[in-house]
């Protein structure tokens, strides 16, 4: 589907296209978001607007030092939007794809985003602020990464939970790990969207067709960027630091019942050397014939037992 932003009479309309037939070329055209596109629309706006627009398979492997690119006539950006499918905690990065030519912006997505609805709004409500195509990618970017704060707001809080849980709670078992991957793999992905969005801002900062006013905004954003990223870092060292606490708890319990058996295994030792020796054949022992032998020999027993386990008691062993 194709979403058209005309202006008209000093406004913006809205048009909703679901024929390439029912396109207008001579409009004064804003923004054309091409959600889900299909062959024949890609082909019909790539020929009608003289633009090269990648396939999903295309974008997916464009290499890191190809997502930008920009001719005398148009700019193209491959970048990273967060997602999260089906509302689940894993994180997953879209490739989005913005064209800038005749300060008309192209943008290409095979997802939903609630970013691009925003914009939409306000697109409709304030056209006054949306000169051309810059204006538009600079508040996306604006906007999209004021989620990607939020969203690792949310993360981090996650992460000091889940520190608070294994160092104060002293939790442990698959839960405990299975939630410091997940924390770890959703920073990894919303540092990724970070640095893929950096490197689209900074090439943009660096063209001769934005005016200054965008560039401005597009600087605020990229120091935004900057501190989004040392955050992530400081999460990142705060869940490596919960493995290691996480580690160290599993080898403090596993010490502790090792302890445990080696106590038993020596309390255990005299008692079991004393069975053993009576417990031989010799024709001639001395003790066989005494009245209390058997009484005698069982309190020893018993003795040997309760000392060392008195003595570990004092070493604090148990």
């Amino acid at each position: 589907m194709l979403n058209l932003f005309i202006k008209r009479n000093g406004m913006v309309v809205r048009e909703s296209i679901q024929s390439i037939e029912a396109i207008d070329a001579s409009s004064d055209v804003l923004w054309i978001d091409l959600l889900h596109p299909s062959a024949q629309e890609i082909a019909y706006i790539s020929k009608t607007y003289l633009l090269d627009i990648p396939t999903k398979e295309e974008r997916e492997e464009i290499e890191e030092s190809a997502r930008y690119w920009e001719d005398s006539e148009s700019v193209t950006i491959n970048t990273y939007f967060l997602t999260r499918p089906n509302e689940e905690n894993i994180l997953h990065n879209e490739t989005i794809t913005f064209l800038l030519t005749h300060n008309i912006l192209f943008t290409v997505r095979y997802s939903e985003f609630k970013v691009f609805d925003e914009i939409q709004q306000r697109v409709l409500a304030s056209p006054k602020n949306f000169e051309d195509g810059f204006d538009l990618i600079s508040k996306i970017f604006e906007l999209r990464v004021e989620k990607d704060a939020d969203m690792l707001e949310s993360i981090a809080k996650q992460t000091r939970l889940l520190r608070r849980a294994v160092v104060f709670d002293k939790k442990l078992g698959d839960d405990i790990l299975e939630n410091l991957s997940i924390l770890q793999e959703m920073h990894l992905s919303l540092r990724d969207s970070l640095f893929d969005k950096r490197l689209a801002i900074t090439a943009l900062l660096r063209t001769n067709k934005a005016d200054l006013e965008v560039k401005k905004d597009l600087g605020i954003v990229l120091k935004d960027i900057n501190s989004l990223v040392e955050f992530t870092n400081v999460n990142m060292n705060i869940l490596d630091n919960i493995q290691t606490l996480f580690s160290s708890q599993i080898n403090i319990e596993q010490n502790k019942t090792i302890k445990i058996f080696t106590v038993v295994t020596v309390a255990m030792m005299p008692p079991t050397l004393i069975s053993t020796i009576y417990g031989m054949n010799f024709k001639y022992m001395p003790e066989l014939e005494w009245t209390y032998s058997y009484p005698i020999v069982l309190g020893v027993m018993i003795i040997s037992t309760v000392l060392p386990i008195l003595y570990f008691k004092k070493k604090k062993w148990l």
